[in-house]
C-alpha cells in the first residue's frame, strides 16, 4: 500500500523526468502527437486511481509508457481507425528492444532507439516544430510536449497571456493533425528549416529549469540537463552548424553554476555571492571548446553565439570584482542589433551600470517601464532595486523589491526579494545593512 499523496508526488516526478521522452516514444509509434499527449494523461489517471492500492511499481515510468500504449490503443479503437494506426504500432513493435521492467515477472516491449536520430525526444522536436505551424506554435506546442511546461509557465516564459499560448498550444495539434503527423527525421535540407524553432524550444527547456516560475524549487536541474543533453544531441546531428555548437556552449557555461545557485535549503544566491569554487569547472571547459567551435564554423556571431561569449566573461571572473562588465555591456550592445528585445535591453542596462554607469543603466530601465512585455513581469523592478542600491537610494529600491516580489511567480523568489526588500529598508533607515549585487545574472 502506499499513500494517494506519495503515488502523486512519484507521478509528478516521474511526468517532470520522463514525461517528454514518454510522449516522444509514443508519438513515433501512433504517429499522432494529440494522441500521445492524451494518451499519457489516461496513464497518469490511472496510476492515481491503482497506484495506492497496488503500490509504485519498481519502474514507474515503464509503468507508464505500457499504461499509455494500451490507452492510446483504446483510443484508436474508439475512433474506428484501427486498420491505419494499429498497423504503424505493430510495425513500430518489430522496431524494438525488449526491457524487463519488474512488473510482476513479465517482460514488455519498450522503444529503446529507431534508424535516423537515435532519441525520440529530439526526432519529436523536429516533428511539432514543422514549418506548416507559426514559430509561435511551433515553440508552445513542442514546449509543452517535451519540456513537460504548463501552459502558465510557457506564458511567463514569453511575456504574453495564458490565454494566448493555451491557444497556440490547440492551433498547433489542430495543424499537425490536418497535416499528417511525421515522426520521421525529415531531410537535411528541411532539418535546417526547422532549426532556428529547435534551438528556440531547448532554450527557453534550459531557462525555465535556471529559473522555474512555478513550483517551490528556484532551480530545476532536471529540466537544465534535458536541454543540455539534447543541444549536445543535436550538435552531433549538424556538426557544421555554428548557431547549434554556440548554444550547446551557452548552456554548458550556464549549467556550470547551477551547484552555487541555491544555498542548503534551496534559497537562490546571488550571482556576486556564488562560492566561485563550486561552479563545474568540466562544463566550463566544455563550454569554451563549444563556443571556439561556433567562431571556426562563422566569423559572423549569431544570437546564441554573443549570448555565450557573455555567459565566458562571467566564467572567466574568479571573482566578483574580477567581472569585465565594460565587455559584457558591448556584447550585449551587439545582441540588442541581432536580436533586440525588452529583456536584452534590461540585461544591457544592468552591464552598463556595472560598467560605472549607473545613472545610464537606470535611464535605459526607465525606457522600458512602458513596455507592455514587462508590464506584470517581476524581473524590471528587481533589477531597477539593484541599480537604484548602487547609487544609495535604498528607500526606492526597497519599494521596488516589495513590487518585485509581489509579481514573482516563484515562492523562492518571493521569499529572497521579500527579505531583500526588508534589508535595504533598514539600511535606509540608517540601522546597516549592505549594498548590492546583479543577482539576475547569475
Amino acid at each position: 500500500m502506499t499513500s494517494t499523496r506519495d503515488a502523486r508526488s512519484t507521478i509528478d516526478a516521474v511526468y517532470r523526468l520522463e514525461g517528454g521522452r514518454i510522449i516522444a516514444g509514443l508519438a513515433h509509434t501512433v504517429r499522432d502527437v494529440g494522441l500521445a499527449e492524451d494518451s499519457l494523461q489516461d496513464a497518469i489517471v490511472a496510476a492515481i486511481e491503482k497506484w495506492p492500492v497496488t503500490g509504485v511499481p519498481a519502474n514507474p515510468g515503464a509503468w507508464l509508457t505500457l499504461e499509455a500504449k494500451h490507452r492510446a490503443i483504446d483510443r484508436i479503437r474508439r475512433a474506428a481507425n484501427l486498420g491505419g494506426k494499429l498497423g504503424a504500432v505493430a510495425d513500430d513493435e518489430r522496431q524494438r528492444t525488449r526491457v524487463d521492467i519488474d512488473e510482476g515477472g513479465h517482460d514488455f516491449d519498450l522503444i529503446v532507439e529507431h534508424e535516423g536520430i537515435a532519441d525520440d525526444v529530439l526526432r519529436l522536436l523536429f516533428a511539432t516544430c514543422h514549418p506548416v505551424l507559426t514559430r509561435e506554435s511551433q515553440v508552445a506546442l513542442t514546449l509543452r510536449l517535451l519540456g513537460g511546461l504548463t501552459t502558465r509557465e510557457i506564458a511567463r516564459a514569453y511575456l504574453v497571456p495564458e490565454k494566448t499560448i493555451g491557444q497556440r498550444i490547440v492551433r498547433g495539434r489542430r495543424r499537425l493533425a490536418e497535416q499528417g503527423f511525421d515522426a520521421t527525421v525529415p531531410a537535411e535540407s528541411e532539418r535546417r528549416t526547422r532549426l532556428g524553432a529547435v534551438h528556440e524550444v531547448i532554450y527557453l527547456i534550459f531557462t525555465e529549469g535556471h529559473a522555474a516560475t512555478i513550483g517551490d524549487d528556484w532551480v530545476r536541474p532536471d529540466l537544465c540537463l534535458e536541454a543540455l543533453r539534447l543541444a549536445r544531441t543535436l550538435a552531433e546531428l549538424v556538426p557544421d552548424d555554428a548557431e547549434t555548437h554556440a548554444l550547446a556552449a551557452l548552456l554548458e557555461l550556464q549549467a556550470s553554476r547551477l551547484p552555487a545557485r541555491t544555498d542548503a535549503d534551496g534559497a537562490p544566491v546571488r550571482l556576486a555571492d556564488q562560492d566561485r569554487g563550486r561552479w563545474d569547472q568540466l562544463l566550463i571547459a566544455r563550454g569554451f571548446r563549444s563556443l571556439l567551435r561556433a567562431r571556426e564554423l562563422s566569423a559572423a556571431p549569431g544570437p546564441y553565439a554573443i549570448q555565450a561569449a557573455i555567459a565566458a566573461a562571467h566564467a572567466r571572473a574568479r571573482t566578483a570584482s574580477n567581472t569585465e562588465w565594460a565587455t559584457i555591456a558591448e556584447l550585449y550592445g551587439l545582441l540588442s542589433l541581432v536580436a533586440p528585445s525588452p529583456v536584452v535591453t534590461m540585461n544591457r542596462a544592468v552591464a552598463v551600470a556595472r560598467a560605472g554607469d549607473a545613472a545610464e543603466g537606470l535611464r535605459m530601465l526607465d525606457g522600458l517601464s512602458g513596455a507592455p512585455e514587462l508590464a506584470e513581469h517581476h524581473l524590471l523592478a528587481a533589477v531597477r532595486a539593484e541599480l537604484l542600491l548602487d547609487i544609495g537610494d535604498a528607500w526606492a529600491a526597497a519599494v521596488e523589491l516589495r513590487r518585485a516580489a509581489d509579481l514573482a511567480p516563484n515562492p523562492r523568489e518571493q521569499q529572497f526579494l521579500r527579505m531583500r526588500a526588508d534589508a535595504a529598508a533598514t539600511e535606509a533607515a540608517g540601522l546597516g545593512g549592505t549594498g548590492a549585487d546583479d543577482y539576475l545574472s547569475g
